[in-house]
């Protein structure tokens, strides 16, 4: 759950990620319905993570690390802060960034128990590659998880499926996700 940090007047939004990730066997119906954003994001640095990513008109600056404390069992598990750029400051830190770029259309689709799934079709060096992930509230809930029909194999731990690594990619091959 979003908050924020106490003491500071600022938009840092500091939150515990928990997340799976799927493979997607086939698109699901009305994806054109769903609401989708255009990304393009960039790592800063990879360990730990410093991303900047544009969603359609919004700039952000990310950081992700792992609390060594936390042991994953069956979802990915993050402490995040986002904060706002402009998108002047986007363009600066944009020339600053490693590897690739990656360059995503996400679509949200709201789930009937109320869990949002976030589709990435991927386009540029990646374009192909598709999958999905789940945020969930608290590692209980990713744990009792029933995905619909059209998610495929969990690939949580997969890190194939890393962006950050994704980054490095020059071209997307299939045959390198088998």
């Amino acid at each position: 759950m979003p908050c924020f940090r106490p003491g500071r007047e600022s938009s840092i939004l500091s939150i515990m990620e928990i997340e799976r990730k799927f493979k997607v066997k086939r698109l699901p119906e009305n994806l054109d319905e769903c609401k989708k954003n255009e990304i393009e994001q960039g790592y800063l640095c990879i360990k730990p993570t410093v991303r900047i990513r544009k969603s359609n008109d919004k700039y952000t600056l990310n950081y992700k690390w792992k609390d060594p404390n936390i042991k994953e069992k069956s979802a990915i598990q993050n402490i995040e802060y986002e904060m706002p750029l402009t998108e002047q400051n986007y363009k600066i830190l944009f020339n600053k960034v490693e590897n690739n770029m990656i360059i995503k259309t996400r679509y949200s689709i709201k789930l009937d128990d109320g869990l949002n799934v976030e589709l990435d079709v991927f386009h540029g060096k990646l374009e192909g590659l598709i999958f999905a992930e789940v945020e969930f509230p608290n590692v209980e809930t990713s744990e009792s998880f029933n995905k619909p029909d059209w998610l495929g194999e969990d690939i949580s731990f997969d890190k194939r499926y890393d962006n950050t690594l994704l980054s490095k990619f020059d071209k997307y091959n299939p045959k390198d996700f088998e």
